[in-house]
């Protein structure tokens, strides 16, 4: 990550977890398993992309002629290379093509010795430029692997740089519609399965196409008529390679794709394995991978089986015609039409005719897989992208914190609009506590905030500046955001802290530990501060990760805060001093206070109730419960909840 987009605080970590909330249709990956166990694959796996778990059905690539010219695009900074590696390989071919002749002559000159003319000298030079043309050819053969490697590489690099920078400007709704494998699968192993395959096919083509021709110069030049019976199984040939090698080509799109959701319920099952065994899903886990894995396998087998079906084919019309030469060029010699050597330089000149059609089938088979990987990638380079940025920013540097929110309207779909019509003012230093039942809509406000999303209608100002006349970095660089769901990456203690604020000094992030009150524990691990988190944070507990992310919230001393039940992972105790602790930090700060738990907010000088999208009541503690409606009903409803745990523990 860039120092430049470390500024924006964290506001790239709780993208996922915010629309998460929102999209009610994610349940249904829960299907009739039960709640709390999310089954693999998954909206955007196996569903999404037309499997849907059942049988086998394969899609073709969908424009073959528009990934056919976006790829060639992509290779046109690299036109020079790819002149120099025709040419060198248009030279090889070359040679190739006059090496059966220079074999034809030798030949014939040998036969004359019979005859007494024998010519030391004119056998001499054919076999030293026979010599020179093997060198040659060597020489060439390894420029041309050279070269191409370099093209392949550079043009995978682009890719995967291309599709990294375009995955940071695409919505939030993109990466919530697909798993993780999926998106993964597209990088890694269909920018893979470009490179690789055009590595091998870009001098094949190129070869293919100047032997054929120039094979077929040589041969006419030679004996027209043989050359004639030589060329007669082309047709077949061509026919074999037209009507086979499509058929392939849908099943390389299903393999490609089906990787993906491979990709993704590894990721899912994996990563979740606490939830999988906790919930005794281990055999059904294993199932779904099967299932999946045996999608795989039939689109890996049919496709491998149809392309397979082409060489066979080839080699068996070329060796056909090989005999068919063979024949004919031995009744023509008993005829004394034609020399040995004519003989011996047409049976090498059909081999090599033969072979770039045979080629044509490794090509063939190769290009079906580029096209159905590329496309795959394509289709995340075309995809739209968040709506663009204002050309003259107007980025606030020291913001007060006054919010508002003008006759905002907003749905995730347009045939669904969740907001309408919306109006909040929040003044500098205000705390403003939203409240609801889950799926009410109280993330969806902080989406928009923080820009996640677009308004459809109205707007969003800070400091009387529209947000969509910010930069999105400017914009998320005002926040800071402790979450209920935290996020700490593979690295230090001390880092993890530092991610709010690049430029702090030790004592400041020791500091910002100890007013969070980690400082304390953080100092009895074996390492302090120096603690390594491991990949899934599994090392501390879950109240210790909250306390960090406080930390770090405080580190990087921002002009807006969001808590969304920030202190919900830890004990009783630990609780008290951490709401002392954001009491203080909130001073001064305005702040949106996601609230679960209603007793922590009574002190919020807006409380915000949300339902459907809709503010249905907002006043101070005091006020909602003097109404004595939903907030009322709300509250004194998990008083008593709470109040009967209580009596419960103390049994």
């Amino acid at each position: 990550m860039s120092k430049k987009n470390k500024t924006n605080k964290f506001a790239d970590i709780p993208e996922q977890k915010y629309v998460r909330d929102e999209f009610a249709s994610r349940s249904s990956r829960f299907g009739n398993r039960g709640p709390g166990v999310r089954i693999g694959g998954g909206q955007g796996g196996a569903g999404a992309m037309g499997f849907g778990g059942h049988g086998m059905h394969a899609d073709k690539v969908q424009n073959i002629k528009k990934t056919l010219r976006q790829t060639l695009e992509y290779m046109l900074p690299y036109k020079w290379m790819m002149l120099a590696l025709i040419a060198f390989t248009g030279l090889n071919s070359v040679l190739s093509v006059l090496t059966p002749t220079i074999c034809a002559s030798i030949i014939d000159n040998l036969s004359q010795v019979e005859r007494g003319i024998f010519n030391h000298g004119e056998l001499l030079s054919r076999v030293l430029a026979l010599a020179a043309t093997s060198l040659l050819g060597a020489l060439l053969i390894f420029s041309l692997q050279r070269i191409s490697a370099d093209i392949t590489q550079r043009l995978v690099y682009r890719l995967r740089h291309d599709l990294e920078e375009k995955l940071s400007k695409l919505p939030l709704k993109y990466f919530d519609e697909r798993t993780h494998g999926e998106i993964l699968s597209r990088i890694i192993f269909d920018v893979d399965t470009v490179g690789r395959t055009l590595q091998t096919s870009i001098t094949q083509v190129i070869t293919a196409a100047i032997t054929v021709v120039g094979v077929l110069v040589m041969m006419i030049r030679l004996n027209l008529l043989l050359t004639l019976i030589a060329v007669c199984m082309t047709p077949l040939y061509l026919l074999v390679i037209y009507v086979i090698a499509p058929r392939s080509q849908r099943y390389y799109v299903g393999q490609s794709r089906t990787m993906g959701d491979l990709n993704g319920h590894i990721e899912e099952m994996y990563t979740g394995q606490k939830t999988v065994r906790l919930f005794n899903y281990e055999n059904d886990s294993i199932e779904e991978f099967e299932q999946i894995n045996e999608r795989y396998y039939n689109y890996s087998r049919k496709a491998q089986f149809i392309s397979g079906m082409i060489q066979p084919l080839v080699l068996f019309l070329g060796n056909s015609g090989y005999v068919v030469v063979c024949v004919a060029g031995g009744f023509f010699l008993t005829r004394g039409l034609i020399t040995l050597g004519v003989i011996a330089a047409f049976l090498q000149y059909v081999r090599q005719f033969n072979m770039p059609l045979a080629q044509t089938s490794h090509i063939a088979d190769h290009i079906q897989s580029v096209l159905a990987a590329a496309e795959r990638i394509f289709a995340v380079l075309d995809e739209d992208e968040e709506i663009p940025e204002s050309e003259n920013p107007s980025d606030i540097l020291h913001p007060h914190g006054d919010v508002s929110f003008e006759q905002v309207k907003f749905g995730y779909y347009p045939d669904k609009i969740l907001m309408e019509n919306l109006n909040i003012t929040v003044k500098q230093g205000q705390t403003v506590a939203i409240v609801g039942p889950t799926g009410a809509g109280k993330t969806t406000l902080v989406n928009l905030l923080m820009r996640f999303y677009d308004v459809d209608d109205g707007r969003i100002t800070v400091d009387g500046v529209d947000i969509r006349d910010m930069t999105r970095g400017g914009l998320r660089s005002m926040f800071a955001m402790v979450l209920q769901d935290t996020w700490l990456f593979n690295a230090t203690i001390y880092d993890n802290i530092k991610y709010g604020n690049e430029n702090a000094t030790e004592q400041e992030i020791h500091a910002a530990a100890d007013a969070a009150y980690a400082d304390h524990f953080i100092r009895k691990l074996p390492h302090g501060y120096n603690e390594v988190i491991n990949e899934e944070a599994s090392n501390i507990s879950s109240g210790q990760k909250q306390l960090i992310t406080i930390a770090r919230a405080i580190l990087a001393r921002p002009g807006i805060l969001i808590l969304d039940e920030a202190t919900s992972n830890v004990d009783t105790r630990t609780e008290a001093l951490i709401q002392k602790a954001m009491d203080t930090l909130m001073k001064g700060h305005t702040s949106f206070v996601i609230a679960h738990r209603l007793s922590t907010i009574r002190g919020a000088d807006i409380i915000l109730v949300v339902d459907n999208g809709k503010i249905i009541e907002r006043g101070t503690h005091t006020e909602l419960m003097g109404n004595k409606k939903h907030y009322y009903d709300l509250y004194t409803r998990q008083f008593e909840e709470e109040a009967e745990e209580e009596v419960l523990r103390n049994i």
